[in-house]
């Protein structure tokens, strides 16, 4: 049997087709989501924050360039890696800080929901892709790629994490947001980064780059715009 799980799929399904649809329908949701949010009904639009998550992920997956076993260790270890260090978190306080999620993104495990693992993978994922298209020349050696994968990621998180707080993503318990937070971001970043490098992830999804890039404009829009 063929490990390219998209040799079961009909043609126009195929990444090459799905692209541009792909693309129109992120911008569609994050610049609609963004508006909606920033100047109409905030609560309204918060409340598809976990449907935008499963949408994305879908697109990401849909838009791989091949579909075989390697995305899907990639996937798996990604998402068990990010949720349990936020149960980790959540419960002990010893990674990110103290902390708690609210309802927004669903049903939870150990108080964490489900749903944050694949933000871990949609978010280090395509900073990874990124960081691959920049290295097209192949210069770069997998430890400097995992280290530039995680300095994205973090980044993203340091620009998501005032606007998370707002919509009631989740809450600290401390005044400020701890520098432990982003030295687990890197650091946790930086592990499945190294994984992905380990199991062969290549450049593969264009997809994941306009995600990423997507998904900080909004971040940054509502950070301006919303008290």
């Amino acid at each position: 049997m063929s490990s390219n799980l998209q040799s079961f799929l009909p043609s126009y399904l195929l990444p090459r087709q799905s692209l541009k649809w792909s693309v129109f329908v992120a911008l569609l949701v994050h610049v609609s989501g963004a508006i909606g949010m920033a100047f109409f009904n905030r609560e309204f639009f918060v409340g598809f924050t976990a449907i935008n998550l499963l949408l994305m992920f879908i697109l990401l997956v849909w838009n791989e360039a091949e579909l075989h076993f390697t995305f899907l260790k990639a996937i798996l270890f990604a998402f068990f890696a990010g949720l349990f260090s936020e149960i980790i978190g959540v419960n002990t306080g010893m990674l990110f800080g103290d902390y708690h999620y609210s309802k927004v993104f669903g049903e939870k495990l150990m108080d964490v929901p489900i749903l944050i693992g694949l933000n871990w993978f949609c978010i280090v994922y395509a900073a990874f892709q990124v960081i691959l298209m920049m290295n097209k020349s192949a210069q770069l050696k997998r430890v400097t790629i995992a280290l530039l994968t995680a300095l994205m990621a973090t980044i993203f998180d340091f620009v998501m994490e005032p606007v998370a707080i707002k919509l009631d993503f989740w809450q600290w318990h401390t005044p400020e947001i701890p520098f432990l937070n982003y030295a687990c971001w890197f650091s946790i970043s930086f592990l499945i980064a190294l994984f992905f490098h380990w199991i062969g992830v290549k450049r593969s999804n264009p997809f994941a780059i306009y995600l990423f890039f997507t998904q900080l404009l909004f971040f940054v829009f509502l950070a301006l715009t919303i008290s």
